[in-house]
């Protein structure tokens, strides 16, 4: 772009973010930062302005915080028309006009999708609708749930376990509640760390008196004749009576909309480049359209250019930065979104945090602490080099696997550091589930090479 076609962007163009969140409120404040003095316009499905979500699974099930106090800070003043309560329906990129769902359009120069991810529904739509079934993603759905906690259910029930599943449970254990998870896996948490990891997580759920099926589907919730769930019916043909059913299948990106805008958009997110342009669905960049957050698929150089989804609170906040700057600067003064992927939880009271990409790993060395003793650094290796580690009780060394991943640091790990007792001295297989099946685990994934990756399809017949 010419430079004085840059600077009337600057100071008169108008750029549109689609997502009203976290991603979305920190790409308008970097703009206003950076000297964007044009129109700014959020457009946001739910009627709330931005809110955090990682305490509503964890402090606002406890009671600790309410979910209507989990509104994210203002860092500066950002001068936006707010369009709250709308989604967008749809996206022509050559007006450059987003519709929206009460019919009504807005045009751009510039346009930020950061529309991110939903909970997975019960597929079963009759079921899914019973009294007690719950998603938990908004904060209305964190609001119901902990009202529900408090009024002393006789058991809850929660489908899937990878990490919101497993702090759901944590939660339940420490009100005194009953709970049973179910997976399909064999452990929780197998699809974002692998068996290994998973074997410790299944022992701490179990521990901390978790009814914890493995290896189980969910066929059916049984509801009773008002319409209130009071059973949950499993693969094995056991069958467990609960009054309140979380499902915790994962996510789903929010692209739909853009069916027929000939964006790369498809179930594994909108694909962009490392300066955050979306792709078309013929693999060619686009210029004015760009993409942040839980939606983007954007290659990494440190995971072999493979484009990475990430649902990590770090990543959309510096992602989001990233794509507001290019939206605004000069060609030359573009800088790449080169994130280090990063995660935490905390479940049973053990605090988890990750760097680099765990499922990426085919071998797993537990370099510091010991698995027993739930106190340990697990290092993940790919074709002899480091990318990944994961931490639990022990996050004063995740800095220093985080540079050995930067610099592309052989694996298996050889440093004095690294304990000397039987478990640290060799690798062994990550034990991660195949790649191609379901899952709903991961908080980064792994998606290929192709931009224009609209093939993906999710049969969740049995859970």
């Amino acid at each position: 772009m010419a430079a004085d076609q840059v600077e009337w962007l600057r100071r008169e163009g108008r750029i549109v973010i689609v997502g009203a969140s976290l991603s979305g409120l920190r790409a308008a404040e970097t703009l206003r930062a950076e000297g964007f003095a044009g129109e700014l316009t959020l457009i946001g499905d739910e009627p709330h302005e931005p809110y955090d979500r990682p305490p509503l699974s964890k402090s606002v099930l406890l009671g600790m915080a309410s979910p209507q106090h989990t509104e994210l800070p203002h860092r500066w003043e950002i001068d936006a028309k707010w369009r709250l309560g709308v989604a967008a329906s749809g996206l022509d990129p050559t007006a450059k006009r987003v519709r929206l769902a009460d019919g009504d359009e807005v045009e751009y120069d510039r346009l930020l999708i950061a529309t991110g991810v939903r909970a997975r529904p019960w597929p079963k739509e009759e079921e899914a609708r019973l009294d007690g079934v719950c998603l938990l993603r908004t904060r209305e759905d964190a609001a119901d749930l902990y009202r529900r906690l408090k009024a002393g259910p006789r058991r809850v029930f929660v489908i899937g376990a990878g990490f919101a599943g497993s702090e759901v449970a944590s939660a339940c254990r420490e009100m005194g509640i009953p709970v049973t998870v179910a997976e399909r896996a064999g452990a929780p948490l197998v699809g974002a760390l692998g068996g290994v990891v998973g074997a410790v997580a299944a022992d701490l759920a179990t521990e901390n008196g978790v009814d914890l099926r493995t290896h189980v589907t969910v066929t059916s919730l049984e509801g009773d004749p008002v319409g209130r769930v009071q059973a949950v019916h499993l693969s094995d043909e056991s069958v467990v009576e609960a009054d309140v059913v979380v499902v915790s299948l994962g996510s789903l990106r929010n692209t739909e909309w853009l069916s027929g805008s000939g964006l790369g958009a498809g179930p594994r997110g909108i694909a962009c480049d490392a300066g955050c342009r979306a792709f078309d669905f013929r693999g060619i960049v686009t210029d004015d359209v760009f993409v942040a957050g839980d939606v983007a698929r954007s290659p990494h150089a440190l995971f072999g250019y493979q484009f990475l989804s990430l649902e990590h609170w770090g990543n959309a906040v510096a992602q989001a930065e990233t794509a507001a700057h290019n939206m605004i600067c000069h060609g030359a003064d573009r800088r790449p979104h080169l994130w280090m992927p990063a995660f935490w939880s905390s479940m049973f009271g053990v605090n988890i945090k990750s760097v680099g990409v765990p499922p990426m790993g085919e071998q797993l060395m537990i370099t510091q602490g010991s698995l027993a003793e739930r106190r340990f650094v697990g290092v993940y290796g790919y074709q002899g080099r480091v990318v990944a580690a994961v931490a639990f009780d022990n996050t004063r060394w995740l800095e220093f696997y985080q540079r050995q991943i930067e610099q592309g640091a052989p694996f298996p790990v050889e440093h004095p550091t690294v304990d000397r007792r039987p478990e640290g001295r060799r690798p062994v297989p990550a034990d991660f589930p195949d790649p191609s099946l379901p899952t709903h685990g991961p908080m980064v994934t792994l998606s290929g090479y192709s931009p224009a990756d609209q093939q993906l399809v999710f049969h969740p017949a049995r859970h």
